[in-house]
């Protein structure tokens, strides 16, 4: 399950951010994310995924591709165990 929640996530993460070659490891604002990106990223999560994140984590966090990976398969388990 795990591995297939983070291709979801990295193809939300790449549809909503550009990611240039050699960039793969970029924080949210490196690859030059701002609100309408993170509102753009949570939802697609939320809406593809059925896992809730708050837009304020992203902006609080500054995750990487696999932070934020890390933090949704986290939080589909949580779900999933209630």
């Amino acid at each position: 399950m795990s591995s297939n929640i983070a291709q979801q996530v990295e193809t939300i993460w790449r549809d909503v951010l550009t990611v240039p070659d050699g960039q793969e490891g970029a924080t949210f604002f490196e690859l030059g994310g701002e609100s309408i990106s993170a509102v753009r990223l949570v939802s697609r999560i939320e809406e593809e995924l059925d896992v809730w994140l708050d837009v304020g984590d992203i902006f609080e966090d500054d995750p990487n591709l696999a932070t934020l990976v890390a933090t949704v398969v986290t939080k589909a388990e949580e779900a999933s165990a209630a």
